[in-house]
């Protein structure tokens, strides 16, 4: 062990320091959130299809009635034999979610361009209950900038698949991209995205 062993005087001196930086990163946060609430959103013009457990349903069907959409995008290629390890260990926690969303006037689903019936045999293989749909066929994910075609693949993680998270809102028949994030972030910015 090689760690510093201090009283407990000194241990509440440190960790006064250190309460004083963690009060100063939430009101950066904070002030970031507000800056994701206020980004400026895309209309959606394309029509998107997916496949689901319950037949074709456009991206305006995958509301369920909301007004917004929160989508995880889960690292699962078309010739792909299972998911993104990673994904998996986040979706691990996934069932619960829809239930809170909803009370925030909220969908989600969980989106990845694998064919459905891949989709269904990984999903009960991993015994998780939340909807997950296949946009094959679609160019969803290439224009939401998680999927690449033609032998492409992102840089630094050399695949042609990323994992993100995109909002949406929906105005009548109007559909708009609200926020998207990938990465180290992503993990983190769940609470901050919902506009309401």
């Amino acid at each position: 062990m090689n760690h510093s062993i201090v009283s407990r005087e000194e241990w509440n001196s440190a960790r006064e320091d250190l309460l004083k930086k963690e009060k100063d990163l939430t009101h950066r946060r904070d002030a970031i959130a507000a800056e994701i609430r206020s980004l400026p959103w895309v209309k959606l013009t394309k029509q998107y299809n997916f496949q689901t457990h319950d037949g074709p349903k456009t991206l305006l069907d995958l509301f369920g009635g909301h007004s917004q959409l929160f989508v995880y995008h889960f690292m699962f290629g078309t010739d792909w034999k299972a998911g993104c390890p990673m994904c998996s260990m986040w979706a691990d926690s996934y069932d619960g979610i829809p239930l809170h969303l909803s009370h925030r006037d909220c969908s989600f689903k969980v989106i990845s361009t694998a064919p459905l019936d891949k989709i269904l045999a990984y999903k009960e293989r991993m015994g998780w209950k939340f909807d997950w749909v296949s946009a094959a066929g679609s160019d969803f994910n290439y224009d939401m900038g998680v999927s690449l075609k033609n032998g492409e693949v992102f840089p630094r993680i050399d695949c042609e698949e990323r994992s993100g998270i995109s909002c949406f809102l929906r105005d009548g028949e109007d559909v708009y991209h609200t926020y998207f994030t990938t990465g180290r972030v992503q993990s983190t910015h769940i609470e901050l995205m919902l506009i309401y």
